[in-house]
């Protein structure tokens, strides 16, 4: 049986992407034009990872439920327009992604960011770096569910003994270990690293380059 890995899954907001900064400003945006209180970054950094409705209502002072879809719609369409103002990638990713690939490694997203803006950034910041591309869409559920990795998986023709994921939160800790992939958390994004390993990491690096090695050992197994 060959279990060589062909294939990194990577997260998208906090693993490859520097998106805090407008992903802060459309939030607050969105609160200030519902007339509540602002966020800071570091809020807003901790409510990240289940996606954009669960961001808007962890952002919201308690009890305003019936508020929380016009504020998730001012969210969007404001963060639509604004996504790529301040955001960037992470200093080094762009070089891991073509090193990969000169390898011989196949790389895809999957993201718990709407699709719309997963395609929009991913063409922008990583033309061509990409195998597959998805963010969240209606019918598939979202993570830490495993089935936005196990479709990526089918689209690709990649066994799961054939790949590897990597994220920067508990939520990704978890989608690899529901999909059944190892999982190499990353340190830089939305949560710091005791917090990984609270929450069941057992491989967290620091810097790209460890990250490239990482992948690059895991890949040249026999």
């Amino acid at each position: 049986m060959n279990d060589k890995l062909t294939l990194a899954v990577f997260d998208l907001d906090g693993t490859v992407l520097d998106t805090l900064a407008d992903l802060a400003g459309s939030v607050n945006f969105a609160l200030a034009a519902g007339g509540f209180p602002q966020r800071t970054q570091k809020e807003i950094r901790s409510f990240l990872g289940n996606g954009v409705k669960n961001l808007i209502c962890r952002s919201l002072p308690a009890k305003t439920d019936a508020a929380a879809e016009r504020v998730l719609a001012d969210f969007k369409a404001h963060y639509a327009l604004h996504c790529t103002d301040m955001t960037c990638p992470y200093k080094g990713i762009p070089e891991l992604l073509v090193s990969l690939r000169a390898a011989g490694i196949r790389t895809a997203v999957v993201s718990n960011k709407t699709d719309d803006a997963v395609q929009k950034l991913a063409k922008k910041f990583f033309p061509g770096l990409f195998d597959y591309v998805a963010g969240e869409k209606e019918g598939v559920a979202r993570k830490p569910a495993p089935d936005g990795v196990y479709a990526a998986l089918a689209a690709l023709g990649v066994k799961r003994e054939n790949a590897l994921y990597i994220g920067d939160s508990e939520v990704d800790v978890q989608t690899a270990k529901n999909a059944g992939l190892p999982c190499i958390a990353v340190s830089w994004g939305f949560r710091d690293e005791d917090v990984l390993w609270a929450n069941g990491a057992v491989c967290v690096v620091n810097t790209v380059r460890e990250l490239e090695e990482k992948i690059h050992s895991a890949f040249n197994r026999l």
